[in-house]
This record gives structure tokens, C-alpha cells and sequence, in this order.
């Protein structure tokens, strides 16, 4: 009878102990969009993608949108602390997580950061938690990215 008795409490323990699967997502291109920015996502090489303990998924079209969007109360709602987030290769798109990936400055990615993240480490590359200092810094390419688009908005 004590056999029974614990049959259901060893099920309900397990199946309280399973973690969502925290692995990087397949991009709908006719339905995701930034969350930072509301920007349809553009560029897999590009693209970052972040994965709460629920499974739950947000995206972001440059590194620069999820840099900043950690620091709006809607990353704390999304329950971000338990994310992991993923950025794509700027050569090949495959996933990395962001915080192995090494990023180079000057690429020209889809808001206009200019950060582009590789697998492995070079001269010209940098971490990831410089490549938050380096953004929150502004040290990125926004200001030329965002110049340039209202140079073309009044030629039309």
C-alpha cells in the first residue's frame, strides 16, 4: 500500500523537475519579430533569440536590441535571469550562446549596433561582457545606422 502511495508523488516530483527546453528555435520569418524594436527579424547571421525556464521565446534582430531591451522591466516580467539567450554566427547563422560567442565591431547588421558574433577568439574580437560595456557605451554604429536612415527618408 506504501508502494502506491509514493507511485504518485515520485511522478508528480518529476514531472515538477523538468526544465523547458532551452535549445535555440527555428525563425518564422512571417510571424517573429524583435521585441526590443517590433522589427520584423531580418538575417539569421544576425538575429538573437532568448529562452525563459517556461520555454517561452522572444526575439531580437541585433545584439544591440537585446542589450538593450535587459534593461527594461519587461526582461524581468519575461523572467530573464533564467534565459538563455542565443545570437547567430555572422558567417555561417549557426546558434551560439551569447555569452560564448566573440563579437568583432563594424559589421553592418540590421539596427545599425555593428556587432557580429564568431565561435572562436581573434585579435580583433571581444567577449560578450565587453560587448555589453561596449554597447551600453555607446560605442557602436547606431548613430551612423540611424543618420543614414533618415538620409534615405528624405530622398523619398
Amino acid at each position: 500500500m506504501k508502494k502506491l502511495f509514493l507511485i504518485p508523488i515520485l511522478l508528480i516530483t518529476i514531472s515538477c523537475s523538468n526544465q523547458a527546453d532551452q535549445s535555440p528555435r527555428k525563425i518564422n520569418w512571417d510571424r517573429d519579430v524583435c521585441a526590443n524594436c517590433l522589427m520584423g527579424m531580418a538575417d539569421q547571421n544576425y538575429s538573437v533569440q532568448s529562452i525563459n525556464q517556461y520555454g517561452d521565446v522572444i526575439w531580437f534582430d541585433d545584439l544591440g536590441c537585446l542589450i538593450e531591451y535587459m534593461k527594461s522591466p519587461d526582461w524581468e516580467r519575461f523572467d530573464g535571469k533564467s534565459a538563455v539567450s542565443w545570437v547567430g554566427n555572422c558567417e555561417t547563422g549557426e546558434w551560439i550562446k551569447v555569452e560564448d560567442a566573440w563579437y568583432r565591431f563594424g559589421d553592418r547588421t540590421p539596427m545599425g549596433y555593428g556587432y557580429g558574433a564568431l565561435s572562436s577568439k581573434s585579435d580583433s574580437t571581444f567577449d560578450y561582457n565587453t560587448t555589453v560595456n561596449r554597447i551600453e557605451a555607446g560605442k557602436t554604429m547606431r548613430e551612423a545606422f540611424i543618420k543614414e536612415k533618415k538620409m534615405m527618408m528624405k530622398g523619398h
